[in-house]
């Protein structure tokens, strides 16, 4: 990977936010993440907090995760297909940008896509304290549990980066690259998708972050997941080129 130390901030409909914008959002999530899953809020400062965090969720395991959070996780895929059936197809999106200084498109989608990768689960779930569980399965696919922005409820799905039949987010003509595929529920309903592209620019790249939501979905879940997407992303970049803080 490379030695350039990317710098980040995020585009949300048209505002600028900086990047101590951004990790503040990630510090007031910690507290109801961590009251979720039934974890003590870590002491410290948040890059310490972060790592404890994220340590703290892997050492339960995914069993143990999936026990604590079982309630959540039966109401929100009951909600999530409910939302699928009453949308008959139509999707919602939630859409944050973000304007990365250094780095590549290729160089980041390469480090997010490599499941061999040792820290392939701990990077992923590090990323946002609403993140418990994102691990790849032995299929290929990547089960996520998390709680997506402005929902109460932790949520279960399963992501196929090798299907986009069901998306309806067209590929931009001038992405160099590109992370997208369909989210799929337990009873194997195709209950939205994302479609994250990635354009290189002079000095860096732009990242278009997109997920699909059922149309159904209340507004208010749209637009605070743009603070999710914004939270999880400038953490992975900044994980996959080494300056992480």
């Amino acid at each position: 990977m490379s030695s350039a130390s990317p710098t980040v901030y995020a585009i949300i409909d048209g505002r600028r936010f900086t990047r101590d914008q951004v990790l503040v959002w990630e510090a007031e999530r910690l507290p109801a993440a961590a009251s979720k899953i039934s974890l003590p809020v870590p002491a410290g400062e948040l890059a310490g907090q972060r790592r404890a965090f994220a340590e703290s969720k892997l050492a339960l395991g995914a069993d143990e995760i999936k026990r604590r959070l079982a309630r959540d996780l039966r109401i929100g895929d009951a909600v999530a297909n409910a939302s699928t059936w009453l949308s008959r197809g139509r999707r919602a999106t939630s859409v944050c940008e973000l304007h990365v200084a250094g780095g590549s498109a290729s160089e980041f989608v390469q480090w997010f896509d490599d499941t061999s990768r040792d820290d392939y689960t701990r990077s992923m779930t590090a990323a946002h304290p609403d993140h418990f569980l994102i691990q790849a399965l032995p299929d290929g696919r990547q089960e996520v549990i998390e709680t997506t922005g402005g929902s109460p409820l932790a949520t279960r799905f399963i992501v196929d980066y090798s299907d986009l039949s069901t998306l309806s987010t067209p590929r931009s003509l001038d992405a160099d690259a590109e992370a997208a595929g369909v989210a799929i529920s337990s009873k194997g309903i195709h209950i939205g998708g994302v479609r994250h592209e990635f354009r290189d620019v002079p000095g860096g790249f732009h990242a278009r972050l997109c997920v699909e939501f059922p149309r159904a979905t209340f507004p208010r879940m749209l637009s605070e997941h743009r603070r999710h997407l914004a939270i999880e992303f400038s953490n992975w970049v900044e994980f996959a080129f080494g300056t992480a803080r």
